[in-house]
């Protein structure tokens, strides 16, 4: 456990040193947030679908088709524990801050926090299993996401749905995966270093939005604080208790946790702003949620890595 322990949290204070960078660069304006509005942009139109295409760029294997099938059912059954406990634990008069609130505990920051741990802790296959829980997300977001934060049905778009960068990125991996269709090293090369960005730009990001906090003052609000709980803590270990009892074990446990222990989703904030939620209250649950996770994520991933050897 020990052992597991200083593993995961050399790798989130690697994450932490370059999310350092990008709170200095904010306070020093070098990033504004024209500058962080492109490169988030950047991040979600190129470097995350070439991370996906990366992790799928390798020899058909049949048992890690079974392993990325458990994966879906696993992120899939994640979510609908998260929801769940989110309808359950958080009421509020306030509408608007109500349903910020939900959003935040369900969605995860899985793309941005999650795939850089999977990659540091597990390698290109924790990727590869990660990508599993990041497709359920991307399916529930521009639906169930959708629908509690605009609070209308008609918000559905299948083109939302099925054509967007995460899901053009492992649709692609997917067919590179289960064909004989191999990049050839022209191509794989420019995905690779694309890849590689994944690591530092979206920290920078995130430590950009860390420096926006003035004051945590904001913690004397009981109902975001309760929330910024349940999305660190109270998710991760019943994700995690659920899936040792199921059985789950090998990358797939680790994997699944990581995905499920990350702060709120950075578009919480996005979906917040587009449909006139409380934006103030997603701000703060995703800066002051990715600033707690470099305490919880440690604790919780530790655990799983340590009782996969169990």
């Amino acid at each position: 456990m020990i052992s597991s322990f200083s593993a995961v949290a050399v790798q989130v204070a690697v994450l932490f040193i370059l999310i350092s960078i990008g709170f200095i660069c904010s306070k020093k304006n070098i990033f504004d947030e024209h500058t962080i509005k492109h490169l988030t942009n950047f991040i979600l139109y190129f470097v995350t679908p070439t991370v996906v295409i990366n992790s799928f760029n390798r020899d058909y294997d049949p048992l890690l088709v079974k392993k990325l099938l458990i994966s879906v059912g696993c992120g899939a059954l994640l979510h609908f524990l998260s929801i769940v406990l989110s309808f359950i634990l958080i009421h509020d008069k306030d509408k608007a801050k109500q349903a910020v609130l939900r959003y935040g505990i369900i969605f995860s920051n899985c793309g941005y926090m999650a795939l850089p741990l999977q990659n540091a802790l597990l390698g290109t296959e924790g990727i590869f299993l990660g990508t599993a829980y990041i497709a359920v997300f991307n399916l529930l977001t521009w639906t169930f996401g959708l629908v509690l934060m605009s609070g209308d049905v008609k918000e559905i778009s299948i083109k939302k749905v099925f054509i967007n960068p995460g899901i053009i990125g492992i649709v692609t991996g997917l067919i590179i995966f289960l064909t004989p269709i191999k990049l050839p090293v022209i191509i794989a090369s420019p995905i690779q270093h694309l890849a590689n960005l994944n690591t530092p730009l979206p920290m920078f990001v995130i430590g950009y939005y860390l420096a926006q906090i003035t004051t945590l003052a904001v913690l004397k609000d009981f109902k975001l604080v309760l929330g910024i709980f349940i999305r660190l803590v109270l998710c991760p270990l019943a994700a995690l208790g659920i899936l040792y009892f199921m059985g789950i074990r090998d990358n797939i446990l680790p994997a699944m946790v990581i995905a499920v222990s990350a702060p709120s989703a950075a578009n919480t904030t996005m979906f917040a702003a587009k449909y006139e939620k409380d934006t103030q209250t997603a701000v703060t649950m995703v800066a002051i949620g990715t600033l707690f996770s470099i305490l919880t994520m440690p604790l919780v991933v530790s655990a799983a890595i340590a009782l996969c050897n169990f």
